[in-house]
């Protein structure tokens, strides 16, 4: 199902002179001589399924028998919104191979209709007798997917919680088409510094945000095709259970590969749940027929994103760690949901992938090194400090000769002191270039303030000024290595 979205193609022939039956017949071995698999047989038709491979592009044909014509209709059986003309390729080799049939005597044809007869569904279960979908019913089936039903529940909730959380950002005033990073950084976004630095729930508070609209719609989009998909198998608790497990391996893998990358968004979960679904179309739970149409559309869908991924802009990182934590939580499903009825076996194993997973990734997150939140906070140090250094220049010119020679020293070269072995405190960390480069330059300036300040101390000690124009020299060149410092932010 795509949602309504599927892409089909309609033509309708006249009925030769044989009739219904010899069509029919002729229809069936079409269908045989293309290599292609037959899914219903009846009076009315055939409908068939071109089953080119697990991995290559296949669609559904229906051929629907009426009194005096056929109508043939192609439907792609992925999730692509756009089958640039196969649909039209497949009616059309489908016709080809009709016209380059033999022809068979009266008599073959009528023994070869009455051995497919035994084939035939009820008429009750002939799919192709099912009336065409009114437009009232159509938008029906497509508000379907937007209310919680049976076998349907978590997904529009999830969907509710993820456009919910949008519309509130929205009415907190963040742009939402291209929302700032402060925004989304304090919204619960990942970033490493931050999530690193004590504040793990960001783990999880980031799978319910999104870089702007576009993101949100197609995040929902494929999160309603998966939801549709997969949800009815694994049911409510294994489905909260594998989204959220699976949104945390996403943020942890984009944690692990990424410095200052600010990630946000359901995708990591959502290529999760595609994760789980792989798995499951690698074995035999899903009937056969209906599992290499779906492993085709999901392959494809992954594969897409996956190589989309490679350009800048996107978290790769998150995409894969969802979609390998998927992988892992699907295999672990598959002997609860062989035994359906044993709830023992179902909760033990979400527990203990839950139990698995959350200690695997507390214990990365220990481990993980935050470099740059190291840097933020010793850097708020280094500030406090200088300001600290900076106070006796807020001294009246009129200040008592020792309140002014206490100042340059314990509050001046002291904590310029202290300052430069924060620094040299930062060249232990593992950071990039221009941050080693911000970092030398800094250093430089504590060894000149502290320069600067020794012979403040000296012309106000011995109450002389022949310490002004070297004084002056450093202070143009403080002032130098502040403007190159502005330059670089």
């Amino acid at each position: 199902m795509a949602i309504g979205f599927t892409p089909k193609y309609l033509e309708e022939i006249p009925l030769n002179d044989g009739g219904r039956a010899a069509f029919l017949v002729r229809t069936v071995e079409v269908v045989h001589k293309l290599g292609w698999k037959i899914l219903q047989l009846s009076e009315s038709g055939v409908i068939a399924y071109t089953d080119k491979g697990a991995f290559s592009w296949n669609a559904e044909l229906r051929v629907t028998i009426e009194e005096e014509s056929v109508l043939l209709e192609s439907v792609s059986v992925g999730s692509e919104m756009v089958d640039w003309g196969r649909n039209k390729k497949t009616v059309g080799q489908f016709l080809a191979a009709y016209h380059e049939l033999e022809s068979f005597s009266p008599e073959q044809l009528a023994l070869k209709y009455e051995s497919l007869k035994p084939d035939f569904v009820a008429p009750e279960d002939d799919l192709l007798k099912l009336p065409p979908a009114t437009t009232a019913e159509s938008i029906k089936e497509f508000l379907y997917v937007f209310r919680p039903v049976k076998g349907y529940v978590v997904t529009p909730v999830l969907m509710y919680l993820n456009i919910l959380v949008f519309i509130m950002m929205a009415i907190a005033g963040v742009n939402i088409f291209e929302p700032a990073t402060e925004s989304l950084l304090s919204w619960g976004a990942n970033f490493r510094p931050l999530t690193l630095g004590g504040q793990s729930w960001r783990l999880l508070t980031n799978c319910f945000l999104h870089i702007g609209i576009l993101h949100l719609l197609m995040n929902m989009y494929a999160l309603v095709y998966i939801g549709l998909l997969l949800e009815p198998y694994l049911g409510k608790v294994r489905f909260i259970s594998a989204y959220l497990l699976t949104g945390i391996t996403a943020s942890i893998a984009s944690l692990w590969w990424n410095d200052l990358t600010v990630s946000a968004g359901a995708s990591g979960a959502i290529f999760g749940m595609y994760g789980v679904f792989l798995a499951m179309l690698t074995t035999n739970h899903i009937e056969k027929t209906a599992r290499k149409a779906l492993l085709t559309s999901i392959a494809v869908f992954v594969a897409f994103n996956l190589l989309n991924g490679v350009r800048g802009g996107i978290d790769n990182a998150a995409h894969i760690g969802g979609l390998i934590g998927g992988l892992i939580i699907g295999y672990a499903f598959l002997p609860s949901l062989k035994k359906e009825d044993d709830s023992r076996l179902k909760f033990g194993t979400i527990a203990l992938m839950s139990f698995l997973i959350l200690t695997s990734s507390f214990a990365v997150y220990k481990k993980m090194p935050n470099d740059y939140g190291a840097y933020d906070q010793k850097f708020a140090v280094f500030t406090a400090l200088e300001a600290k250094a900076l106070a006796v220049y807020q001294l009246p010119t009129d200040a008592p000769k020792e309140q002014l020679l206490k100042g340059l020293k314990e509050n001046g070269v002291d904590n310029w002191r202290k300052s430069l072995s924060i620094l040299k405190e930062l060249d232990e960390l593992n950071l990039p270039p221009v941050f080693q480069e911000r970092n030398v330059m800094l250093k430089k300036y504590c060894e000149l303030r502290i320069k600067s300040y020794d012979l403040a101390y000296k012309a106000i000690a011995e109450n002389t000024e022949k310490y002004k124009d070297e004084m002056i020299g450093y202070n143009v060149e403080i002032q130098n290595l502040l403007n190159e410092l502005t330059a670089q932010k």
